[in-house]
């Protein structure tokens, strides 16, 4: 019984630095873009997915009034990939109070 309580602890420790290191990993794919990081980005998902997302999350907002929009505009055609309705996200700017956003033509 011991015997197998070890191995159990072994594979259990093993499963827990996989994860970790997994979770270090994805950590490490954010990257700085327009004045944001991009995992900062996931925090808005649900606000733009799906058929009838709800309102954004303060958190959502916050990060969005850090980010330089014009420059996201740049990666418009990117956003479906990602699952992700371009007109929603456009939605959200009035939805935290953002206003008087110049954006490129076309975006």
């Amino acid at each position: 019984m011991g015997k197998n309580n070890s191995r159990m602890l072994m594979r259990f420790s093993a499963l827990a630095m996989v994860l970790t290191a997994a979770m270090m990993v994805e950590e490490a794919k954010s990257v700085r873009l327009c004045n944001l990081e991009t995992n900062d980005l996931e925090r808005c998902r649900p606000a733009v997915t799906g058929n009838n997302p709800p309102p954004p999350v303060n958190g959502c907002c916050v990060v969005l009034r850090a980010a330089n929009l014009p420059c996201l505009c740049k990666f418009k055609s990117s956003l479906t990939a990602y699952g992700i309705d371009p007109a929603k996200a456009k939605a959200l700017l009035p939805k935290c109070g953002i206003r008087n956003v110049i954006a490129p033509p076309g975006c």
